[in-house]
């Protein structure tokens, strides 16, 4: 008896919004690539041909024809001759703009799938732009643009809810959010008797959320069956979020091919060869299933009889090649056997996936490295570190023989005709990389050497210089003009001159590394600019515990959506992976911002004291915030309960309203954050993620009076402490 064996491709883009002459070339390489590993099918990511962030450019109806453009291009070749393509491109259906998969066979549009159900939440805004298709189970004619006509000779083809009936299977195509929305497609497909169903994606990086998206994938054919195939981006694509590509196919609720999370690489391809036959059998052998199935609807078939995607109907096919296989008695048949997903710890992902994301940027703004105000502290050397993980993987990859990373590595480093590209992460990091110390009075040795010890284990070009002269041409500036000198508090000053005498620090540090940025590639002899490197964490963003338009504020910012535990985390093992051994130190530190002198009898600046809570905290109040949706009440009660056993509700109280109060205040600098690599789910950024407004009444009336009546009635209702022992 002869199996139905089909080779099948997906794929990891490293798309770039709005460009669609990159984007048509990766578009045609992971074509070529499936072709050359035997596949017959292959899905790309979500609107991979204008790229996923295109935003508001999806209003203007040049994004529309240039996709058409692009697709026609594409259509004119040989890729699509015996290849059925998948394709992801917004739309235009009478009147009305669609995110859709386009799906093309031996250069003819055979059906124009519209996604069914949006992603509109978080970092989504796609009801912004598109439509829901709404009409299940429905097909309508679609009449195809002049360029597309030119080269297909059809008119029109059909648009909507669809499936492939081919010569030897049924295949249907759902996007991204599809796969994540309770009444999944893909459930509704199964029982219907489709075997094959793809996702093209536009799915971010969000620590610790690939385990879910995986489970997700797999659960999609668990529970029915079936062959699941998930495309995705991966890279930046113009804007804050990392597509983290993990391409994938799961068959019957296994997993048999996975691509990986974090590359460098623009195009990866992945195959898989599936049995057809086993999704038949394990769909039989559950009854409930069956039962299901037998009351299900017929989809709206598009006929497509003189195709084939499995050995059997195309043995000359080079599937057939690949797969080891033939329908011959006594030939041996290879399917892609179940495996084990690779999912990183976080601190591998906040390694990586930044770096990745850093690479993209670079290359693509035309500058030529980074610099980075390097403190010595957690957060600046997590930044330098996670440029020396982009350095690792660059010269990786050049090693590696990725020519498209070797021409980048070798414009964006300057080498000269014939000398080795990155022949190490440090070399290469000397010629992109600076990295600067800038002390005060107020800084410490420590601190200072922490600095130097890891630009040298990374390679950077480090400056170290005192800006000493510098704030006091400020002070002496202000006591000119006023009249009055400024103190710190432990010098008598008051809070308003303490806090301002920092401010001057930090406000420097700023002007000072823009200046740098532009200057130092001069100094060296070197063409272009650099790119300055902001290192604020989440925490401290949410709290507001940063000076407006300090060191946090530069171009981009690795850290701004990772908490300050996670960064902790992230040092140690970093340490221990990278080859930066100075990182332990930096971790073990006390977090200060050493903008305040030492003075004998008064304790040395924490950050910890200076906010009013510790960083552990400050994570249980961004993720009630934010994931949970908990305002003020909401939360003291939360953390009531949470910490019941070692505060009183009087005491839980007064630090939820110390939280609320202080996030009040400090909101308006949410404003105008450095734009941040997203990476946890309770970013404070208002650009994009957290919408609220910021301009508060700090006070909170109505809702503190909540809280402190309610835990006055916890406090006199708890029991009184028993006898001593």
């Amino acid at each position: 008896m002869s199996r139905r064996l089909a080779t099948l491709a997906t794929c990891n883009l490293n798309q770039w919004a709005m460009d669609f002459e990159g984007n048509l070339e990766r578009i045609k390489q992971s074509i070529e690539e499936a072709r050359k590993q035997g596949a017959r099918y292959r899905v790309g990511p979500e609107l991979e041909i204008p790229g996923y962030g295109c935003e508001d450019h999806f209003f203007e109806l040049d994004t529309v024809a240039h996709s058409w453009e692009a697709l026609a291009d594409l259509m004119r070749s040989d890729l699509t001759v015996d290849m059925l393509c998948d394709i992801g491109m917004p739309v235009n259906h009478r009147g009305v703009l669609y995110n859709c998969r386009v799906l093309l066979l031996n250069r003819q549009v055979l059906l124009i799938r519209p996604k069914m159900h949006l992603a509109n939440d978080g970092n989504y805004r796609e009801a912004r732009y598109f439509s829901t298709w709404k009409h299940r189970l429905q097909l309508e004619d679609h009449s195809l643009p002049p360029v597309v006509q030119a080269v297909a000779g059809q008119r029109t083809c059909p648009f909507g809810d669809g499936v492939l009936r081919l010569a030897d299977t049924t295949l249907a195509a759902e996007t991204c959010e599809e796969l994540f929305t309770p009444r999944a497609p893909h459930i509704e497909l199964a029982l219907a008797g489709v075997e094959i169903v793809s996702n093209g994606s536009g799915s971010h990086h969000q620590l610790r959320k690939l385990d879910t998206r995986l489970d997700l994938i797999r659960g999609a054919t668990s529970k029915a069956g079936g062959v699941y195939l998930y495309a995705n981006q991966r890279g930046c694509d113009g804007g804050r979020l990392y597509f983290d590509g993990c391409a994938c196919v799961a068959v019957n609720g296994q997993l048999v091919a996975q691509g990986s999370q974090f590359s460098l690489h623009d195009v990866e391809v992945v195959t898989a060869t599936v049995d057809l036959d086993e999704v038949v059998s394990y769909r039989g052998a559950v009854a409930s299933l069956r039962e299901q199935a037998s009351t299900s609807l017929q989809p709206a078939f598009v006929e497509v009889p003189h195709f084939g995607l499995t050995t059997a109907a195309s043995s000359a096919g080079a599937a057939s090649a690949t797969a080891g296989a033939a329908s011959g008695p006594g030939l041996r048949v290879t399917t892609s056997a179940p495996l084990t997903p690779r999912i990183h710890a976080p601190e591998e992902e906040i390694a990586y996936g930044p770096a990745a994301w850093l690479w993209d940027y670079l290359r693509r703004s035309g500058a030529g490295g980074y610099l980075l105000p390097l403190s010595g502290g957690a957060d600046s050397s997590s930044t330098a570190a996670i440029v020396g993980a982009m350095c690792q993987m660059v010269a990786k990859a050049v090693a590696s023989g990725d020519a498209r990373v070797k021409a980048d590595a070798a414009r964006i480093g300057q080498y000269a005709e014939g000398e080795p590209v990155a022949p190490s992460a440090q070399e290469f990091a000397g010629r992109l990389f600076t990295t600067v110390y800038m002390g005060t009075v107020n800084s410490s040795r420590e601190t200072r050497e922490r600095s130097k010890v890891l630009a040298g284990q990374v390679g950077s070009y480090h400056l170290d210089l005192n800006i000493d002269s510098v704030v006091e041409s400020l002070v002496s500036l202000f006591v000119a003009v006023c009249g009055k000198r400024p103190a710190f508090r432990v010098d008598g000053g008051t809070p308003a001159e303490n806090l301002a005498l920092q401010n001057i620090q930090a406000r420097l540090r700023m002007v000072i590394a823009f200046l740098l940025a532009q200057l130092v590639p001069w100094v060296r002899g070197r063409r272009g600019f650099l790119l300055v490197l902001g290192s604020a964490n989440v925490d401290e963003c949410l709290r507001g515990y940063l000076t407006k338009y300090d060191c946090s504020s530069a171009d981009i910012n690795p850290i701004g959506g990772i908490s300050k535990g996670d960064l902790k985390a992230f040092l140690r093992w970093g340490a221990a992976h990278l080859g930066y051994p100075v990182l332990a130190d930096v971790e073990g530190a006390q977090p200060t911002a050493e903008l305040e002198p030492l003075r004998e009898g008064h304790p040395p600046q924490s950050d910890e004291v200076d906010m009013g809570m510790s960083y552990e905290e400050l994570g249980v109040y961004g993720r009630l915030r934010k994931v949970a949706r908990c305002g003020p009440v909401s939360m003291f009660l939360r953390c009531a309960d949470m910490w019941r056993s070692s505060l009183s509700p009087s005491a839980v109280a007064a630090k939820v309203k110390h939280f609320f109060t202080y996030y009040a205040i400090n909101r308006h600098k949410t404003t105008v954050l450095t734009p941040s690599y997203h990476a946890e789910s309770y970013s404070p950024d208002d650009n994009r993620f957290d919408h609220r407004q910021f301009l508060y009444n700090v006070r909170w009336p109505w809702q503190f009076r909540r809280i402190d009546a309610m835990a006055a009635a916890m406090d006199a209702a708890a029991p009184a402490p028993g006898p001593a022992q």
